[in-house]
């Protein structure tokens, strides 16, 4: 039996890391808050599926970066940011090989920028730092969708305010497809059969606001959120109409990791990675994504029980920031709940009954999806090495030393630290010294893992990625080719998608030249 208890015994998760006082008090003042939250039966909230419109042979869409309130609660009324919305902004659908403009209009008060992640593109239309939009005014860029068929979003990359940004509401999910795609029978009618899941945490002060807080322990850890959310809903309860579901998750945390299955242990299949459909679908009962990632996932709803998606620990146990560390144990000797990492249930999915009308979606998953060619590291015109680390002592506490850095440096706006050869394919190898995951996000292309400590990455890490977690301790090296667009002045990024290390300065750039 499905309770209003149970439900707010999953949703409301421990913050992690250290046992801190100001966590205790805004993990208890989310706590109360989330007791009146609804029992399980609020419909999840789906974003506006949004194509723009077509002018000129240009698909347009028109986007306001604005102010507004959100009721994450009954009757409490939260300042929050969002993208033609109060909170966060619609799905953008668009397809491959179409020219697009996007009509960024900033209304916030305060200057910010809006990034395209993971879109191959000409670097002044990227979105970074470089493209910040003054309050008030207008940023237009316009470029072709290279892309294969897939999920990417868009979100705030404000230098040293992308984590605040982000935090208050400032993202959102695009949808990419093709003909290859379309040709495929998979579910894909959006709302219905085709879901997307955009996976959150926040706290909140006991007044309703958000509670973001940029101290030397959430500089260090990243915030998290002690309150699961998706699509900016809580205790959400999706009716599902069809017997196979295509879930495209993307976790659009500052710094939570989540490893999602279902409460049940039913298996699903993992059709897509960040930048296109996997070669064939790969059958799990658990998805880990760092910040940034995505994947696409189709579960069987065929014998009609009411099932949860849950958030289960980090398979290592989560390290430093893990759903199981120090914080989630006080929290459970003092009775405050449990931690977001174990059994923290997020979505409750009732299928449809034996009654609803037979289904027109996809019955099976066909059993190939995608072939794309690999790059051979024989011609890789180098290898980049990249280290990540962190690091504390005096130095850093009274803020003389920087905490995060990527081969000892610390983003600099005006210094461009690699410079690449248009048309040079390169291995990028991205080692972890510091003793927490940082997923690391390159911006322009699409890359596949070579290897993880020298071994071939997992079946459902083999497709296209734009963002790859490095464990503690890790060597990672993937391999791409940089193509199409050349700028020797203005740069792209890479860096840490814990939002709080990129503004910190765990972040590095680079051009292409020709």
């Amino acid at each position: 039996m499905i309770t209003r208890r149970n439900f707010n015994k999953g949703a409301v998760a421990g913050a992690a890391a250290i046992a801190a006082a100001p966590l205790l008090d805004t993990y208890m003042s989310t706590q109360a808050l989330a007791q009146n939250a609804p029992a399980p039966s609020r419909p999840l909230n789906i974003p506006p599926l949004y194509a723009g419109k077509i002018s000129g042979g240009v698909r347009v869409f028109d986007l306001n970066m604005r102010r507004g309130n959100t009721e994450f609660f009954p009757g409490v009324k939260t300042p929050t940011l969002g993208i033609n919305a109060d909170f966060l902004g619609p799905v953008l659908h668009m397809s491959a090989g179409e020219q697009v403009r996007f009509n960024v209009k900033n209304s916030l008060g305060e200057p910010t920028t809006l990034h395209w992640h993971g879109f191959h593109l000409p670097a002044k239309h990227d979105g970074g730092p470089h493209q910040e939009i003054a309050p008030g005014q207008t940023w237009s860029p316009q470029f072709e969708i290279k892309q294969h068929a897939a999920s990417f979003w868009y979100h705030s990359h404000m230098l040293h305010q992308t984590a605040a940004q982000v935090w208050r509401g400032l993202a959102g999910m695009m949808i990419v497809d093709d003909a290859h795609a379309r040709a495929l029978s998979l579910p894909a009618t959006y709302g219905v059969d085709d879901i997307p899941l955009v996976l959150q945490d926040r706290s909140f002060n006991r007044d309703g606001s958000l509670s973001y807080s940029t101290d030397m322990h959430n500089t260090m850890m990243g915030n998290l959120g002690a309150l699961l959310m998706v699509n900016g809903s809580i205790n959400a309860t999706f009716a599902a109409k069809t017997k196979l579901v295509r879930f495209r998750v993307l976790n659009a945390s500052n710094a939570r990791f989540w490893t999602i299955g279902f409460s049940d242990e039913r298996p699903f299949h993992q059709i897509a990675t960040d930048g296109a459909l996997l070669e064939r679908p790969v059958r799990l009962t658990r998805l880990s994504l760092g910040p940034g990632e995505r994947g696409e996932i189709i579960v069987d709803l065929g014998d009609r029980k009411p099932v949860f998606l849950r958030n289960f620990p980090l398979p290592d146990g989560g390290g430093m920031m893990g759903g199981g560390g120090m914080m989630g144990r006080m929290m459970r000797r003092r009775g405050g709940g449990m931690s977001a990492g174990e059994g923290a249930d997020f979505l409750q999915i009732i299928p449809a009954s034996a009654q609803a009308p037979a289904s027109t979606s996809a019955a099976t998953l066909p059993n190939k999806l995608l072939s794309l060619p690999r790059l051979n590291p024989a011609d890789a015109a180098r290898t980049r090495r990249f280290v990540l680390d962190m690091r504390m002592g005096p130095m850093v506490m009274m803020g003389i030393s920087n905490p995060v850095s990527i081969n000892g440096k610390v983003m600099k706006l005006n210094r461009i630290d690699e410079v690449i050869k248009l048309g040079d394919t390169e291995i990028w190898e991205i080692s972890n010294r510091s003793p927490m995951p940082h997923p690391f996000h390159i911006h322009d292309i699409q890359f596949h893992i070579l290897d993880r400590d020298g071994r071939p990455p997992a079946a459902n890490e083999r497709g296209l990625k734009d963002t790859v977690v490095v464990n503690r301790g890790e060597t990672v090296r993937v391999i791409t080719k940089f193509e199409d667009y050349a700028d020797a002045q203005t740069p792209y990024m890479y860096h840490c998608h814990i939002l709080e290390h990129e503004d910190a300065g765990m972040m590095g750039q680079f051009t292409v030249v020709a």
